[in-house]
């Protein structure tokens, strides 16, 4: 079922409802969404459906006219996608960002159980398109990194040499127009989620993982988690 499908108020309703179960963490790279996601999904027992995972997949699901954008950037070589276009072109065409894809997204998680939960993550769950499918409010949160927070987190993983930015002419100025773009990304995310009446974390620097995981508990369960859950 593509987004264009599920437009009409009746299928949109009934969507709700089919998906009651699931529980959504978007937000900027580097915002833990992965991390959190994964301990509620180990805390509580639920499914994880991390979008990241599937992206290659969905990218292989797409035709040209269906994910424009996503097609053009596959016929990019690395230094037109990293290197070359500024970070405001990058923000703007960049597929994911687009929503391209998200229908396939709903498509999987229409496939699943309903039970137990899900807990589905990635930045490709933007605002506007994850909204009109919540029963409520608190089933969705999104993690907005500051740039600090970001980089803390990209140093705490990176391998030095490895990563898709070392196979362009200029990794540091691939680095700089993907740090710059995300930058601008999170911030249209908390102007979305703020128009949109929609629950927001901002992660810094002085933020634990357990003080996320709990703050993100409390917004889907109403309540902080326990160890002994």
């Amino acid at each position: 079922m593509r987004p264009e499908r599920y437009g009409a108020a009746a299928d949109t309703v009934a969507l709700r409802e089919q998906l009651r179960h699931v529980y959504w963490i978007g937000g900027g790279s580097g915002a833990g969404k992965s991390t959190i996601a994964r301990r509620l999904a180990d805390q509580y027992g639920w499914q994880l459906y991390a979008t990241d995972d599937v992206m290659s997949e969905h990218a292989d699901r797409t035709t040209p006219e269906e994910a424009p954008l996503l097609h053009r950037f596959m016929a990019m070589d690395m230094d037109e996608r990293w290197v070359n276009r500024s970070p405001g072109t990058m923000l703007e065409t960049f597929h994911w960002f687009r929503g391209e894809g998200f229908g396939l997204i709903v498509e999987d998680l229409l496939r699943l159980p309903s039970e137990p939960c899900v807990i589905v993550e990635g930045f490709r769950l933007l605002p506007h398109l994850v909204k009109p499918l919540l029963s409520v409010s608190s089933q969705a949160i999104w993690l907005l990194p500051t740039p600090e927070f970001r980089q803390a987190a990209i140093r705490s993983r990176a391998t030095p040499g490895e990563g898709f930015i070392w196979k362009t002419s200029d990794p540091d100025q691939a680095g700089r127009n993907i740090a710059e773009r995300d930058h601008a990304f999170v911030k249209r995310l908390h102007e979305e989620t703020k128009r949109l009446g929609l629950r927001a974390i901002e992660a810094d620097t002085t933020m634990t993982e357990d003080d996320l995981a709990e703050r993100v508990t409390e917004v889907f369960l109403g309540r902080r988690s326990t160890p002994e859950e």
